[in-house]
């Protein structure tokens, strides 16, 4: 199995002081004290403008990422990483309408672009993974914030930050990465 490698940049352009990882890391200013630009060498990985995954979530793949701010829409540096691990295999997860798993369940194995419109839902409060890794999007069509939801139980996406956010479609990250 392959491991991502990312490559982190003080400054915009690949400038400055760097720092290579090929896993998880809560807290870049304890190697850089600022990031502006990031360089994804190899794999899939979350990046964080707040520290220990917190704050808003971008998803980088195989590329170039030369303005962080500008291309990504960050408000701030980048302050944290998670590496997405390859999966293969099938992908399964149950949404809920209401935390804690309540109201209508609807279950997916596939991509979904628009789950209220599909599975007749008026809202998405938790959610089950069981097999694979998402991306869930607050808009239709895969677009606006994201939240990367790895395996797991997912109780409460007020809990998590995601006070005033609706989640409306969600894709599959596939080991295209």
């Amino acid at each position: 199995m392959t491991m991502g490698r990312i490559i982190f940049y003080e400054d915009r352009n690949f400038q400055g002081r760097s720092y290579e990882t090929s896993s998880d890391c809560s807290e870049l200013t304890s190697y850089l004290s600022r990031c502006h630009s990031c360089r994804v060498e190899s794999g899939c990985f979350m990046v964080y403008d707040r520290s220990n995954y917190m704050g808003n979530q971008y998803f980088v793949r195989r590329g170039e990422y030369s303005d962080c701010q500008r291309m990504m829409g960050m408000t701030d540096c980048i302050r944290s990483c998670r590496m997405i691990p390859m999966h293969r295999g099938s992908y399964r997860m149950r949404i809920y309408e209401r935390e804690n798993f309540g109201g209508q369940m609807s279950e997916l194995n596939d991509d979904c672009d628009n789950f209220m419109d599909r599975y007749r839902m008026s809202d998405c409060q938790s959610c089950n993974v069981m097999d694979g890794h998402w991306l869930m999007y607050e808009q239709a069509n895969y677009r606006g914030r994201m939240m990367y939801m790895r395996p797991g139980e997912y109780r409460s996406f007020r809990d998590m930050g995601f006070n005033n956010t609706r989640f409306m479609s969600m894709r599959r990250i596939m080991d295209t990465c």
